[in-house]
């Protein structure tokens, strides 16, 4: 396991434009179709990656814990399914069933949207605001495999609920921690 850390782009970044193909639907999810007025959480996740799957059951927690709230998931896949098939999106679909994921994965097969992201690792977390501003990226908590810290999305929990409550974001925030995102051979971007 490589560890690779997350860019932790600017706060107040506003939100990247995307459109992208649900690996269980089909359908295209279009970021300037989102509910208006609700916060965007976008992740970057994968199937293969230790990481994610130390996380996964808190990830559909989360998904869970929060639907009924003005937050819309969105789970995406940039890696190269080429050469890690796991993370192709028929391993990806089942992932979701298998773990009852109530946020679509989409697969960003030309690796555009992780480059707008600067996502660089999995898994890796954008939080926008209602007017789609950054307020928070960095990790879920400060569980990884083997640490023996427990996994309680404490850090990404406690964003989601200042911006319900509306008070500001701690802007102490950690870098998320993961496998780089596998990029297809000569497009690995310079951040």
């Amino acid at each position: 396991m490589a560890l690779t850390i997350s860019t932790m782009l600017a706060l107040g970044t506003t939100m990247p434009d995307f459109q992208l193909p649900d690996v269980c639907s089909g359908h295209t999810v279009d970021s300037q179709r989102l509910t208006p007025n609700e916060l965007v959480l976008v992740m970057f996740i994968c199937r293969h990656c230790p990481y994610v799957v130390h996380i996964k059951e808190e990830l559909a927690r989360l998904g869970r814990d929060y639907q009924a709230k003005p937050v819309s998931f969105i789970a995406i896949s940039s890696n190269d399914a080429h050469t890690y098939p796991l993370d192709a999106p028929g391993p990806l679909a089942e992932m979701v069933k298998e773990m009852g994921f109530t946020f679509p994965l989409c697969y960003d097969e030309s690796q555009s949207v992780a480059r707008a992201f600067t996502a660089a690792c999995t898994p890796d977390f954008f939080l926008f605001d209602q007017d789609r501003r950054l307020v928070y990226r960095g990790q879920l908590d400060e569980s990884r495999p083997g640490n023996g810290k427990p996994v309680t999305g404490k850090d990404l929990r406690s964003a989601l609920d200042a911006v319900f409550a509306g008070r500001p974001v701690a802007e102490a925030q950690r870098p998320s921690a993961g496998c780089n995102i596998k990029w297809k051979r000569g497009q690995e971007p310079k951040y």
